[in-house]
């Protein structure tokens, strides 16, 4: 059984896996490789306008990744965390801006992938391991960190290759992870070095199980009520109020996952 040759420039067919190639196949030099344009569909000068700048919107949270990781080595690490949360900001923006203005392509997602990557896989554990220079022993710190790298990877990767749900993430979203880290960093949590570093291991963990996590619009659609509990915790200790909130987000996906067996 043979394949049709499928790469520009091949003048024969290529053999199924497992049957020898045959060497007297030649290949063209003049042939020009076909092209993939960035930006499926009409080509106006409008149209590549709004596509620069959605790209325009993941560069900087690329560059605000980059900075945040100048400002911590610099030991400027509460502005390396405000970076961060611009990082957030700006990923969010990208993404609903290519919807709206109708420019939304498979580039723009590789990209937001990788700047996700440097931003939020990278950026981010450097700075919490700033942050904890004099609170946790830095091997341990270090060990921490690497695990949030390793899974943000880990994440990202099968993210691009899984299918999509509209109501639930598989695992706690990097962009999400990353504000929790920054915030966390920003607020100063009352916490030990080492209850700190634990809290980081879980989050890391957290990006790559199968949990379902509810995505922002479903908790939006929360009943008022609910809203009321951590508006007055944010009024009586802030501090404390976002670790639970963030401890309840954290618990929400076993017990969605449990539910689901049940079922």
């Amino acid at each position: 059984m043979l394949y049709t040759g499928l790469e520009p420039g091949l003048s024969r067919t290529i053999p199924a896996p497992g049957v020898p190639l045959d060497t007297s196949a030649t290949f063209d030099d003049q042939a020009v490789p076909a092209t993939i344009p960035l930006l499926p569909g009409e080509q106006t000068m409008a149209r590549r306008a709004r596509f620069a700048l959605v790209n325009a919107c993941t560069l900087s949270s690329l560059g605000l990744g980059l900075l945040a990781i100048f400002l911590a080595m610099a030991g400027r690490v509460e502005v390396a965390a405000a970076c961060l949360v611009a990082c957030v900001v700006f990923d969010g923006l990208d993404g609903a801006l290519a919807r709206k203005l109708g420019v939304a392509s498979p580039f723009g997602a590789q990209m937001d992938s990788l700047v996700d990557m440097c931003s939020f896989g990278l950026a981010a554990p450097v700075v919490v391991y700033a942050s904890l220079a004099d609170k946790a022993p830095q091997s341990a710190a270090a060990v921490a960190c690497a695990l949030v790298a390793g899974c943000a990877a880990i994440r990202l990767a099968r993210f691009n290759v899984s299918p999509k749900d509209g109501r639930f993430f598989c695992g706690v979203p990097t962009t999400m992870v990353a504000a929790v880290l920054a915030l966390a960093v920003l607020i100063g949590l009352p916490l030990p070095g080492m209850a700190v570093l634990a809290g980081v291991a879980l989050l890391a963990f957290a990006m790559v199980s199968s949990f379902p996590y509810a995505k922002l619009a479903r908790i939006v659609k929360l009943p008022p009520w609910l809203w009321v509990l951590p508006i007055v915790g944010a009024l009586v200790d802030s501090k404390m109020t976002f670790v639970l909130v963030v401890a309840t987000y954290l618990v929400s996906g076993p017990i969605l996952w449990v539910r689901a067996k049940r079922a």
